[in-house]
């Protein structure tokens, strides 16, 4: 299994790799927290309908993202 370390921008984001984005064809990619990891998890378009979106951009914030403080606050309440 491959290890890459991505370092977090000032906005707290990362950038999956390129070969990593293209090796599972989507753009959508789950994070679950499990113990003291995060596990990044690809997703197909078909299996969209198992997940719901908490936060959405475009939907909820003009296209703006959050601080991460309000989307941890998102994430409890769900």
């Amino acid at each position: 299994m491959e290890t890459t370390v991505q370092k977090t921008t000032s906005k707290g984001q990362i950038t999956l790799p390129k070969h990593w984005r293209d090796q599972f064809k989507t753009n959508h990619f789950a994070m679950i927290p499990q113990d003291d990891f995060l596990v990044i998890r690809p997703l197909s378009l078909d299996d969209e309908d198992n997940y719901i979106s908490v936060f959405d951009a475009k939907r909820d914030n003009r296209g703006q993202g959050i601080p991460a403080k309000k989307l941890l606050k998102i994430l409890k309440s769900a």
